[in-house]
């Protein structure tokens, strides 16, 4: 599996690893400050909670990771790595897939 990624990916063992630790560590800090921000609120734990907290999660997610990328060397990768999955949301193509298609027409 992580050979797959490591393909996928293009990167090197080392390269792999830090982007994991990033993965996981920028997930964590993400979970620990939507939970301290809704702690600061005053809704009550509860089905709407649970929904604001994924909706601040799923916010904070991107910021939280571009963070943590920065001291582990990481940033270009995720900010490459954030824009193709914003663009794969909001249902555009990323250039490489358009390129391959433009060209076997």
């Amino acid at each position: 599996m992580l050979n797959k990624l490591q393909n996928k990916w293009q990167v090197g063992p080392l390269r792999l690893i830090l982007i994991i630790i990033t993965f996981a560590v920028g997930g964590s800090l993400c979970g620990y400050t939507g939970r301290k921000l809704l702690g600061l609120t005053t809704i009550d734990k509860g089905v709407f909670w649970v929904i604001t907290y994924v909706l601040t999660v799923t916010i904070l997610w991107p910021i939280s990771v571009l963070l943590v990328s920065i001291p582990l060397g990481q940033f270009s990768f995720f900010k490459r790595y954030l824009t193709g999955l914003f663009n794969r949301i909001r249902g555009k193509r990323s250039a490489i897939k358009q390129e391959k298609t433009d060209n076997t027409t």
